[in-house]
């Protein structure tokens, strides 16, 4: 990617770590000895000078929030995002919806995302019609929007959350016998 384009995106992507990881400073590129770019964050503390890491010693919400970040500037084709919530604050998660919203709106992508969170599914803007519960059978998948299964509507109208009706519609239904399960030997 040429620079003039890495540069201002790295910056804005710094910006986004700023408000989310305690004490960071800022992100940049910089080579290796064998010329390999490596992502250098600086984190500000208590000594004169801030500390220095690479990103093999990011934590792994750093690591999938930058990720993140940057696939939301990319333009053209669809982004398929895997649980993007994972190793992330519920602060900061509850916030993806309205970030892959405005990235939507900048890029024009189509933004797909599975999730198990409450955070996601329960953040402001979230809708009926953006909820889609995939259900696995034995001859195959089927996919209902929330928006279109009667029950969930009801249950929505009478003022549950998203996230609180239609997460244990999705759990697999044998789920509570792990717990007693007797996987450790003696």
């Amino acid at each position: 990617m040429p620079k003039k384009t890495r540069e201002p995106r790295l910056r804005r992507i710094g910006e986004a770590l700023k408000v989310a990881v305690p004490q960071f400073g800022s992100l940049e590129l910089k080579d290796d000895p064998e010329g390999r770019p490596h992502l250098e964050a600086a984190f500000e503390h208590w000594r004169a000078n801030a500390a220095r890491q690479r990103e093999d010693q990011f934590s792994d919400g750093t690591l999938r929030l930058i990720g993140f970040l940057w696939s939301l500037t990319e333009r053209g084709g669809p982004l398929l995002l895997e649980e993007p919530e994972l190793s992330l604050n519920d602060a900061i998660v509850e916030k993806l919806p309205e970030m892959m919203r405005r990235a939507q709106s900048f890029s024009g992508r189509q933004v797909i995302a599975t999730t198990h969170s409450y955070a996601i599914l329960n953040a402001p803007g979230v809708g009926l019609g953006d909820v889609h519960r995939v259900s696995v059978g034995r001859d195959g998948s089927t996919i209902l929007t929330a928006a279109e299964d009667d029950e969930v509507v009801a249950q929505v109208r009478k003022g549950s959350s998203i996230g609180d009706i239609v997460l244990p519609l999705s759990a697999p239904s044998e789920a509570s016998r792990l717990a007693v399960l007797n996987v450790v030997s003696h």
